[in-house]
């Protein structure tokens, strides 16, 4: 015969059982830290008042010289109308921010004043440089016909080539006309005028614009390139090609796969950053009396990490983005 202390035991045991299924207890499990995939190795918070020195320096002017075609080649390469400075009207750190200000004004034959931050000294040595990570950045953009904000990427060397057998990365991209769009790019190819390109553009979600702060994000792994919005992956590109195949000084088409650079060049070699506020071009096109001068682009940190463990073996290239298909 079972007494009342003993039925009370064996209720509250089977209650306990069934709380215990119900819920589970995952408290053990929910105090691990979950491993990172990615370290942090360098990053600019910009929390002091200058711009440091030992991470970026400037490109001054509004072109530059091609040594091969042995001209000046204005508007970098794109038209465009900005004349950039080291000045701190256009650069400077201040409330915990890079800001990149872009000022309609009338210096060196040019119709506005800028600024183009790079990881990487004249001299052409590396103040920052790294093959493979993750690169992160905290911005606000300004908006206006004509405004081009961009945040990228270039080889520290030219490894394989004059652009853009040798690659560039366009993290971010944005024509100030479109203030819900931006875009992602990668140069590849041969030597000019042999480049080729591969780029997806996506609309803000959710109403979203590029005047507000958004993390622009890219993942740059051995054979696959991703680039995200806010933590979510909005394009990958698997495909690309680099060959340092020359007739009459000019890039040409291969023509066959021993005609290209060993996968995955060119993005298997070190690249360095930048950061600018463009005016015009034949990008985006020129500026007009809508466009509100001086505007402003925003940076609240860059981060950059390292994969913990490595990144393991190359992925396979696709077939998309080459020049002729393998036979």
């Amino acid at each position: 015969m079972q007494t009342q202390p003993y039925r009370f035991a064996l209720a509250f045991f089977f209650l306990a059982s069934l709380i215990g299924i119900i819920f589970p207890d995952t408290g053990s499990r929910a105090e691990e830290p979950a491993k990172a995939d990615w370290q942090m190795v360098w990053s600019d918070e910009f929390n002091g008042t200058e711009i440091d020195p030992k991470k970026w320096d400037f490109d001054i002017g509004n072109g530059f010289y091609n040594y091969d075609a042995k001209q000046w080649i204005s508007g970098w390469g794109n038209d465009e109308l900005q004349y950039y400075t080291k000045e701190k009207d256009n650069a400077f750190v201040e409330g915990g921010y890079l800001h990149i200000r872009a000022i309609k004004e009338s210096i060196h034959n040019c119709g506005y004043s800028s600024a183009r931050l790079k990881s990487r000294k004249k001299d052409g040595s590396s103040l920052f440089s790294q093959t493979y990570g993750k690169f992160e950045f905290r911005a606000k953009l300004p908006t206006g016909q004509g405004v081009w904000p961009a945040i990228w990427m270039l080889p520290l060397a030219d490894k394989y080539g004059t652009w853009a057998s040798s690659g560039e990365i366009d993290i971010l991209e944005a024509r100030g006309q479109e203030p819900t769009k931006i875009l992602g790019t990668l140069h590849f190819g041969a030597k000019w005028p042999a480049n080729r390109e591969a780029s997806k553009a996506i609309t803000l979600p959710k109403g979203g614009r590029i005047s507000d702060f958004h993390t622009y994000t890219l993942e740059w792994e051995p054979g696959e390139i991703r680039w995200l919005l806010d933590g979510e992956v909005y394009s990958t590109q698997k495909s690309w090609w680099s060959s340092s195949k020359l007739e009459d000084g000019k890039g040409v088409k291969p023509t066959q796969e021993s005609e290209l650079n060993p996968w995955p060049a060119p993005f298997d070699k070190p690249f360095y950053l930048v950061m600018n506020l463009a005016i015009g071009g034949k990008f985006l096109g020129n500026p007009d009396k809508t466009t509100e001068f001086p505007c402003e682009m925003l940076i609240d940190y860059v981060r950059v990490y390292e994969k913990v463990g490595g990144y393991g073996a190359t992925k396979p290239r696709g077939r998309e983005n080459l020049p002729f298909e393998k036979k």
